[in-house]
């Protein structure tokens, strides 16, 4: 690498002495993939003007073949000593993998039929002094890709199509919300009170004020506040942050989308949730269908309701549900803890442990504990379990939505009982919000909300393992002294 950038320095020092390396005022008329498409089967002779990162080059005695790359697509430049001069010529000659350049001129196709553009003009408008990882190669260690991404987007087309999905997603989530009348709106990062989720927050002070405020984990209490004061239809893409663990699905900063509706309960959602689902799959798949990880996911088809009762038993045939000494024994006998007071921990532990995985095919879990579920309103008819539910996909969760509590006094007592957790050492248990009690009481109406991991359904979307390979510039320890690398580099032939 330090050859290769001392010789590259060099040439730029060389440069210098003639004309700026890094001129601004040449600019592109069309992208690239507007060419391919337009000269697809006929071509006239309109004079072009592209710009874009050479990705690899021949020189062949007065001729040169370049490859360029801009933010759309790639087309071959064709070089010849008499058509450009021999000063640019040689000039061209200098140039390397990964410098940016503008040329101008005819789209022709070689004898082999490959669409070119035919230089009269070209000038570098920026010089790479680092090298390309050779193409052949890619940049193959996993961590250099997470922290040199613009290294990864330049070499790595896969990479870049994820990206692109992605933008693609967060649109389609617009336009299904926006079409239903849902009010897009901004609502804080930084929270005097960590809420809306169980969850360790991130600490930080404000000096001015000389205060502490939290990252948010979640928009959740800010959103509901919005609905009493009227915006009965809202929803927010949001950035979180939890000071947690880092795995193939846990990123300490990372998108969920949250929507809150008013007059409507969990089984409204259920049913909006798979016309959501529905609508991104017929936009971003052939036949609402994708592969992920060698399991075939259908979103065309009906997304099957289970308890969480129900869903147990699946795993677990004939498991009495009601004993918690026979739970217990039956969580000791797999090798799982079942230190937990009560019998829904028991359950709940034993169905994230042993289920979740299972639930390949999209499949809605209902029937969670209310002692686990702080933020969401009781059942009618069995007031110990939540009108909730979570979406899991490809042994996932995806989404977690209920019927809101809207009964100022429950959430009272729901978050004194969070309290009592925390003072038993529970990081994670919610602190009780005053503001928010009072927010209910000034009347909430009937609401149901949700909220969507954005990453992770993008994984699914895209057959990707790891939510670092979705998220541009994923967290990641301190930096070693040394990585260690197989990526070759490019010099300045091919």
């Amino acid at each position: 690498m330090t050859d290769h950038y001392n010789v590259r320095l060099e040439k730029l020092e060389k440069m210098r002495k003639t004309a700026n390396p890094y001129p601004n005022h040449f600019k592109p008329d069309v992208l690239i993939s507007t060419l391919l498409d337009r000269y697809a089967t006929e071509l006239d002779d309109i004079v072009h003007q592209v710009c874009g990162r050479i990705m690899t080059a021949r020189y062949m005695g007065k001729a040169a073949f370049l490859t360029i790359q801009d933010r759309s697509e790639k087309i071959q430049i064709y070089v010849r000593l008499d058509q450009v001069g021999e000063s640019l010529f040689e000039m061209i000659k200098t140039w390397d993998l990964g410098d940016i350049i503008w040329v101008k001129g005819l789209v022709f196709r070689t004898k082999v039929g490959e669409l070119t553009i035919k230089a009269d003009e070209s000038t570098l408008l920026t010089k790479a002094l680092r090298p390309l990882p050779d193409k052949h190669h890619g940049l193959k260690n996993q961590e250099l890709r997470y922290r040199q991404r613009y290294v990864d987007l330049i070499v790595n087309e896969q990479s870049r199509e994820v990206f692109r999905k992605r933008s693609q997603l967060l649109k389609l989530l617009r336009e299904f919300f926006d079409q239903r009348d849902y009010l897009e709106v901004e609502t804080p990062m930084m929270h005097p009170i960590p809420g809306g989720a169980a969850a360790k927050p991130f600490i930080t002070h404000h000096n001015t004020l000389d205060m502490d405020l939290y990252l948010r984990v979640a928009p959740e209490l800010y959103l509901k506040r919005l609905i009493v004061g009227g915006f009965e239809r809202v929803y927010e893409i949001n950035r979180n942050f939890r000071n947690e663990g880092l795995s193939t699905r846990h990123n300490p900063e990372f998108t969920m989308i949250e929507f809150y509706q008013a007059y409507a309960d969990y089984r409204d959602l259920i049913e909006l949730t798979e016309a959501l689902f529905s609508f991104i799959a017929n936009e971003m798949t052939e036949n609402g269908k994708v592969i992920y990880q060698g399991h075939e996911i259908d979103f065309s088809k009906p997304i099957r309701v289970l308890t969480m009762d129900e869903a147990i038993l699946e795993v677990h045939p004939g498991l009495n549900l009601s004993d918690k000494q026979v739970l217990c024994a039956h969580m000791s006998s797999l090798k799982l803890s079942s230190d937990f007071e009560a019998i829904e921990q028991v359950k709940l532990h034993l169905f994230e442990e042993t289920v979740e995985s299972q639930l390949i095919a999209p499949t809605f879990i209902t029937g969670y504990p209310a002692l686990v579920s702080p933020l969401a309103r009781r059942n009618n008819d069995n007031p110990e379990i939540a009108d909730r539910f979570e979406l899991f996909i490809a042994g996932q969760e995806i989404a977690n939505g209920f019927s809101e509590l809207n009964d100022p006094q429950d959430q009272a007592s729901r978050f004194e009982q969070q309290m009592e957790q925390k003072a038993k050492g529970d990081e994670e248990a919610m602190p009780y919000d005053e503001d928010y009690i009072k927010a209910l009481e000034y009347g909430m109406p009937p609401t149901a909300g949700q909220g969507i991991g954005v990453d992770r359904l993008l994984m699914i979307l895209t057959n990707t393992p790891t939510i670092r390979d979705v998220i541009l510039f994923p967290t990641l320890r301190a930096k070693a002294e040394s990585i260690g690398s197989d990526n070759k580099v490019l010099d300045n032939k091919s």
